[in-house]
């Protein structure tokens, strides 16, 4: 894998950060992991996902609209278990608990893809390199988009704005049904190797894979017939659409900053500051996107603090922007979900020129 390395000139930034930030915790005498109002979510959502499924497939409507808003229900539901209670859990904080967040991670394989893979891709690659072409798997997907303006062009991204819509809904079964087998084949994420993977992960995959395929896609069309078929893709277009554009959002946007790490990089900043960077919050006084998004309107606080779990994001956000303002570093959000949506739309349709140049000036912490 490349060789990607940060600045470790000056790493106050952080310092002074974490600090202010486990003073917070500290003097409250609370903790950084869930409480009572994330486990009244996963209640709700998990909830919610049975009695979606039980009634679409056992007590199937006789309206087709009804059924349809189930259906689409269902993946909104889908991904927000994924907001909610996966991302959370993956990262360890869920719960002061390990074996409860390992258990609580699995609903990523509930949802039909591999956990083992979101660890390697997620929380090593995008969390480590955010915004850094060639080494960031999240923004490396397809020759189809040009997510990055390192990236090489092609004539049909002058048109990727109006077809990534399309592509983003087909992410989820092209995550479940084509990316994880790659990964599984390859044994690899981009160059970095997947460690670990024994005996025990190659039953999980193929049991997981099973599973889906049979609770999803073979029972209903058993129970229901051949029209359970539109109803799963609705399902997988609608999960696919919000969980890629949410996370879209926060780094494939007009005002994030992106390095080129094809051929190894020396980061001139150090990495908390390039987190900032690279990351973009958007719609933070909205409560109600904050509670169905699992705070990941608050991106460069879980990037920051991935450990700390999103039902603390609001205030941390308040000391973050503090710190940015003392070090002149530049906090980049949006005020609304769609200042954000219009961002990403227009820096798509940037990507697509072939001459266009992404000008972005780095803040260096002080």
């Amino acid at each position: 894998m490349q060789k990607v390395v940060f600045s470790s000139a000056s790493n106050t930034f952080y310092a002074t950060l974490r600090r202010e930030v486990d003073d917070y915790f500290s003097s409250r005498n609370i903790s950084k992991n869930g409480n009572y109002k994330l486990y009244l979510k996963t209640i709700i959502f998990l909830a919610a996902s049975v009695l979606l499924y039980t009634w679409l497939v056992f007590f199937t409507p006789e309206s087709v609209w009804l059924s349809l808003l189930l259906c689409v229900l269902c993946g909104l539901n889908m991904s927000f278990i994924g907001f909610n209670i996966m991302h959370d859990a993956s990262h360890g904080s869920y719960s002061a608990s390990g074996r409860v967040c390992n258990l609580l991670s699995y609903s990523m394989n509930y949802l039909g893809s591999v956990i083992f893979f979101w660890n390697t891709k997620h929380n090593i690659l995008h969390h480590t390199y955010t915004n850094i072409d060639g080494v960031d798997a999240d923004i490396v997907q397809t020759s189809l988009l040009r997510l990055a303006p390192t990236q090489k062009w092609r004539p049909m991204h002058r048109f990727q704005h109006i077809y990534a819509p399309v592509l983003y809904a087909l992410a989820h079964v092209s995550w479940i049904f084509q990316n994880d087998f790659e990964k599984y084949f390859t044994q690899k994420v981009l160059n970095m190797p997947i460690r670990n993977f024994g005996i025990k992960q190659h039953f999980i995959f193929w049991i997981t894979k099973i599973l889906y395929t049979l609770v999803y896609i073979v029972i209903p069309v058993m129970v229901v017939g051949p029209w359970a078929l539109a109803g799963f893709a609705v399902i997988s277009l609608v999960c696919g659409f919000t969980l890629t554009i949410v996370f879209q959002l926060a780094h494939v946007v007009e005002i994030t900053d992106f390095e080129d790490g094809t051929n190894g990089i020396e980061v001139e900043n150090e990495w908390a500051v390039h987190q900032v960077n690279t990351t973009a919050d958007f719609a933070m006084d909205n409560k109600v996107i904050s509670w169905f998004l699992g705070g990941l309107n608050f991106q460069a606080v879980h990037h920051l603090f991935p450990k700390i779990s999103h039902v603390h994001y609001p205030e941390i956000q308040k000391i973050l922007k503090k710190c940015c303002a003392e070090y002149g570093v530049k906090y980049r959000s949006f005020e609304t979900m769609s200042e954000a949506v219009a961002s990403h739309l227009r820096f798509m349709r940037d990507m697509g020129q072939s001459d266009y140049v992404h000008h972005r000036v780095a803040t260096i912490s002080q």
